[in-house]
């Protein structure tokens, strides 16, 4: 037979663009339409519907940069229609390339009733089937005029990220408002050739099952008569069903898809407009689901769950139903789809309890797994947090982006740093917006790297990022491919069937150990420098605030503030979503951040300062008390507690003979030369230079910063090919103040200034770094450097409830691949028995990396902290202005005196007027221990919790001191719930002894007495 096989496929396709799919909707008449704009935010439903209208017509331009406009459409449906199915076809303006991206819209009925959302993908809305004749249609639109962020030419810098520099020109044109007959013959005749086309594609040019599908396409496509397409589908369609009906071999591969709307709670619109996202996604799935009954959907984000709740109840009535009906299923168990680096111990498990609550006190759901499937990496720690709140699988899929090793699982137990394993799933359709297209079918069968062992993998399902959702034309391809030769079998299921059949058919899954590092989107561990500061210092005022106030109420009776607490709480943690802390989403995204985490320091301040009032005593009395809220005794005063301070004996500042500055407390001889540079810091008790030979530490260095691609996610490796020391020099001044001595050092370069407090306090083995920058600069990477004299192949950087290890030298492209990693408070360096750490109050990014000297042979391990950058794109004005960081370099130190230095540095002492000291409601008798939250217990009950855990990496016998206050003990989960078949540990007096375990972390709950 002669091969004709591309002369078929080109005809399949202009058939298919030029004749079938335009007779879908073969009669349409225009719909009346008229608008009205509403000033300023969006309004009220009802202010909506009821707004002064003027008349708009098709081909007219609507929509300012994140305006709304509320369309009235009216129509009357003809006579000549009766008996058949009628649409209406409401077209913003849309291009259907992008769903999610630009325009969208809620309709309603005029009683306010939600009816549906419109996108690109999804535009038409149901009027009856069958219509009588004569119906008259009323619609109201609520259009958002969103503008394209991230366009065709993507990454250009753009005004259009704020409303405040958007400006007011219309972005759309009005492009269609009819009503139309829907010819469902001629749809599903659309759906059979699509999937039959795509899969055939997919087949080998040499398979039967190909030519079988091409000469039943051909068939088809003979008994379509062009003129008359409405007329001959049904003749057409009867010569594609036998392949259809050909069912899937035995051993094909098995996905389990389910209806997904991956919802970034903020990216290119603002935390407003991510409300009415949710509500328009919502809207679609709830009808969906009554339309299609296999059909099932999930969606995560217990946040998004709650706006809905609170701004659109009409909607949320209907989710809520349809998830007591089982088909749509909350996910994740998180209060969002948050970034899992960044996030401290307690942030990160709080994610889990705001979440899971939410989502057992709305729907009695426990979620199982949790689901992340755009977050940019994971952290080492996260395994024990999942399981710690009662969950057992994770769900990603970014991993996929990674630019340099393939991982090489799809389904594994992950391990964390302290040997929890979670069952992990990485669906091998690579992406969390599949559309069932037959090559994303295809790609996840023979991209599944656990053949021959496993069959099942998970595919989420619909548009996403922007939201949208599942359309009815993927329902109707995945019912075609629940069983068919040639392709994967499709079935829709929850997540938790999925699970269940995975983890039951892979029993001896392979294992990773530590971090899911992914290799790319590096940089967003440094953008938007205010939002991360904005972070870590809420993270450590909601410490404070718990657990002053959780003294103050069992001490004195203070009023615990549950409500507010809770409130805060979650305002973080929406924060912590994966493009808002990352520092990737809009100017006005990071600008409202700002304002935010300012009411937030407002108000957490406000809490501690009245419970430390309440704990003082009599404040006219002339005393003074120093409150440690850090997890170790500082200066005398213990964890937890107050007591009056004491000062060490003052530091020596002396001229440097060759130039600059001698620091010396009797701990640290300091060394800063005369370009206001560190080229000594000399531990005076083991007799050991920190600094490497003829180097200098603290040393700014500025790198160009223009990435291929993706401008506030990425630094690419060659960043560091061009670096400019700052050595030249404003200023350099000695100063000393309360017994402290140091040096001011003020540096000019490019646009942009940076002035730093060298010091070194009273009996202090460290040398603080206070660096203030007046930032101007553009597509610039700024970075502080410290090169020290230490022979290290790995070294150690703190995560959730430890640390985790990473190499210093470059073996592999595993390890070369990681030139830009995540720290939280700290990095340490360490030769057998000793090391450094270098300990910060706001900063994540950083970089080590190890050299060998020709002058002694010895080895640099250098680390760079990332200060600073300038990407243009989404917010072309990141981070100008003027930024403020806290570090340290503690030579000498251990890992366990990182932990303590880098609590000190994020958790400042507080000075209280008192005479009435203060003892810590709980103390540990070992170090390694740490305590990392002590609060009432969320119910209300007056209950106190105390969580700990492990610190250093071994393991620690500890006695926890607790007062006559605390009554009897029960150890839970991260809920506050007790764990069924723990062993309760035992108390003894005032003491309760434990073991743990590494870096083990346990919830301890006690009565009052």
């Amino acid at each position: 037979m002669h091969d004709d096989r591309t002369l078929v496929e080109a005809r399949l396709k202009r058939v298919l663009d030029e004749r079938i799919r335009p007779a879908v909707y073969p009669q349409s008449i225009p719909l009346d339409v008229a608008v009205w704009t509403a000033p300023g935010e969006p309004v009220p439903v009802a202010e909506g519907l009821a707004g002064p209208t003027a008349p708009i017509a098709v081909g007219d331009r609507w929509g300012a940069p994140w305006g709304t406009s509320w369309f009235r459409v009216s129509g009357t449906v003809p006579q000549a229609w009766a008996g058949r199915t009628v649409e209406a076809l409401l077209d913003l303006g849309f291009d259907e390339n992008m769903p999610g991206f630009q325009c969208e819209g809620l309709v309603y009925r005029p009683d306010g009733t939600p009816v549906k959302g419109l996108n690109p993908r999804n535009q038409w809305v149901r009027i009856a089937a069958p219509v009588a004749g004569g119906e008259e249609v009323l619609l109201h639109i609520e259009a958002a005029s969103n503008p394209v962020i991230l366009d065709y030419h993507p990454f250009l810098p753009t005004q259009l990220g704020d409303k405040e520099t958007a400006g007011s020109e219309p972005q759309y044109t009005l492009a269609r408002m009819d009503l139309a007959v829907f010819d469902e013959n001629v749809w599903n005749l659309v759906q059979d050739l699509e999937v039959l086309g795509e899969l055939m594609q997919e087949l080998p040019v040499d398979a039967a099952r190909r030519w079988d599908l091409l000469r039943a396409i051909g068939r088809a496509l003979d008994a379509v008569d062009l003129q008359d397409v409405n007329g001959t589908a049904a003749a057409a369609r009867a010569e594609l069903a036998d392949v259809l009906a050909t069912p899937a071999e035995p051993s094909a591969h098995r996905i389990s898809a389910v209806g997904h709307a991956h919802i970034d709670s903020a990216w290119l619109w603002p935390l407003r407009e991510t409300v009415r996202k949710v509500a328009r996604t919502t809207s679609n799935m709830t009808a969906l689901l009554e339309d299609e009954p296999d059909f099932v959907f999930a969606m995560s984000q217990a946040q998004q769950f709650a706006w809905i709740k609170e701004h659109r109840p009409e909607v949320y009535a209907k989710v809520k139903k349809a998830v007591a009906d089982g088909r749509f299923v909350p996910s994740g168990g998180m209060w969002v789809e948050s970034d899992t680096n960044m996030p401290g111990s307690e942030a990160m498990a709080r994610q889990f309890v705001h979440g899971k609550r939410f989502f057992l006190d709305e729907f009695g759901i426990e979620n199982d797994e949790a689901w992340l499937p755009d977050t940019f990496g994971f952290a080492a720690g996260l395994p024990q947090i999942i399981k710690a709140a009662g969950s057992k699988w994770l769900l990603t899929q970014k991993i996929s982006w990674s630019q340099t090793n393939k991982f090489p699982h799809h389904t594994f137990q992950w391990e964390g740093i302290d040997g929890t394993r979670i069952f992990t799933h990485f669906p091998p359709v690579d992406t969390y917006n599949c559309s069932m297209k037959g090559s994303e079918i295809a790609h996840a069968a023979k991209n599944f790297k656990d053949k021959g062992v496993a069959q099942h993998s998970l595919a989420p399902t619909g548009w996403g990022d922007g939201g949208g959702g599942t359309t009815r034309e993927m329902v109707a391809k995945a019912a075609r491919m629940r069983s068919l030769e040639g392709s994967a079998t499709v079935t829709w299921e929850t997540p938790t069937d999925f699970f269940t059949k995975a983890e039951a058919e892979y029993q001896n899954a392979p294992v990773w150990v530590g971090e899911l590092y992914l290799e790319l989107h590096r940089a967003t561990l440094t953008s938007q420098a205010r939002t991360k500061r904005g972070n870590r210092r809420s993270e450590h005022l909601l410490r404070e605030a718990e657990m002053w106030a959780a003294t103050a109420a069992v001490r004195t009776g203070f009023p615990y503030p549950y409500g507010q607490l809770d409130r805060i709480w979650k305002t973080v943690l929406l924060h912590q979503f994966h493009d808002i802390l990352p520092g990737s989403s809009i100017a006005w995204v990071h600008r409202e951040a700002e304002k935010t985490y300012a009411a937030v320091a407002e108000e957490l301040n406000g809490i501690v300062d009245a419970a430390q009032r309440a704990l003082a005593g009599d404040t006219a009395a002339g005393g003074t008390l120093l409150f440690n809220s850090a997890p170790h005794t500082r200066g005398g005063v213990p964890a937890g507690g107050a007591a009056a301070a004491t000062v060490g004996s003052g530091g020596q500042l002396a001229p440097r003979e060759a130039g600059g500055h001698v620091l010396d407390n009797g701990l640290l001889r300091v060394e800063i030369d005369g370009r206001g540079l560190v080229v000594s810091v000399y531990d005076i008790g083991a007799e050991r230079e920190t600094v490497a030979p003829g180097r200098a530490a603290n040393l700014l260095q500025i790198h160009p910063d223009f990435p291929n691609m993706w401008d506030a996610w990425d630094v690419d490796a060659f960043y560091r090919n061009s670096v400019t020391d700052l050595t030249d020099l404003d200023e350099l001044t000695p100063v000393e103040d309360d017994g402290s001595v140091g040096v001011r050092i003020v540096r000019s370069f490019g646009d942009s200034k940076v002035t730093q407090l060298l010091t070194l306090a009273p009996g202090a083995k460290r040398l603080d770094i206070d660096t203030e920058v007046d930032w101007h600069e553009t597509e610039k990477f700024l970075k502080a450097a410290f090169p020290l004299d230490i022979h290290a192949e790995r070294y150690a950087s703190e995560t959730q409830f430890g640390h985790f290890y990473r190499a210093t030298h470059t073996n592999t492209s595993w390890e070369a691949a990681k030139f830009e990693a995540c720290n939280h408070r700290f990095v340490h360096v360490e030769e057998p028995g000793w090391g450094v750490a270098l300990v910060n109050d706001s900063t994540y990014g950083h970089d080590v990396t190890r050299t060998v000297r020709d002058s002694d042979a010895g080895t640099t391990t250098t680390v760079r902290v990332s200060l600073l950058r300038a990407p243009r794109f989404p917010d072309p004005e990141t981070d100008q202005g003027v930024h403020r960081f806290r570090h340290a370099l503690v030579p000498g130190a251990t890992i366990g005196d990182a932990v303590r230095e880098g609590f000190r540095i994020n958790l400042p002492e507080r000075r209280v007027a008192g005479d009435r000291e203060v003892a810590p409601l709980v103390t540990v008798d070992n170090d390694a221990v740490v305590v990392s939250a002590v609060k009432l217990a969320d119910d209300a009950s007056g209950d106190v919790v105390v969580r700990l855990y492990e610190s250093t990496g071994g393991r620690a016998r500890v006695r926890l001191g607790v007062g006559s206050e605390l009554g009897d003990l029960v150890a839970t989960d991260l809920l506050e719930r007790p764990l069924t078949g723990a062993t309760v540990p035992e108390r003894a007096g005032d003491g309760v002894q434990l073991t743990l375990r590494p870096f083990e972390l346990i919830t301890l709950r006690f009565g009052r007495s």
